[in-house]
């Protein structure tokens, strides 16, 4: 198995306030991004494995909604999450659309 508990409670102690709370938004998508790194890497030796693209594309949804929330509710959080994860920043700010004048 690729993700162990000892892996799992290290990613959310690195990332978390604690290895026990597995439900903070810093964990999840620290999980969440280990997880995607592990499924690229799959698919890129078997490009034909059409059952984890498609959980892939699912997890980058997933991990998109969680990094959304952290925008909305605490900016400095999701910047920080952001910078220790290496991410893009994608999320934009509301009312930001290339048509606002």
């Amino acid at each position: 198995m690729y993700l162990s508990k000892e892996k799992k409670a290290e990613i959310f102690k690195t990332h978390g306030e604690v290895e026990t709370n597995t439900g903070s938004a810093e964990g999840q998508v620290a999980l969440f991004t280990y997880r995607i790194a592990h499924l690229t890497e799959h698919l890129k030796k078997n490009r034909k494995d059409f059952s984890t693209q498609l959980s892939l594309q699912k997890l980058v949804g997933k991990r998109r909604g969680i990094l959304a929330y952290l925008f909305k509710k605490d900016i400095n959080r999701y910047r920080a999450v952001i910078k220790a994860l290496g991410l893009r920043d994608i999320i934009k700010p509301l009312g930001s659309t290339r048509d606002s004048k």
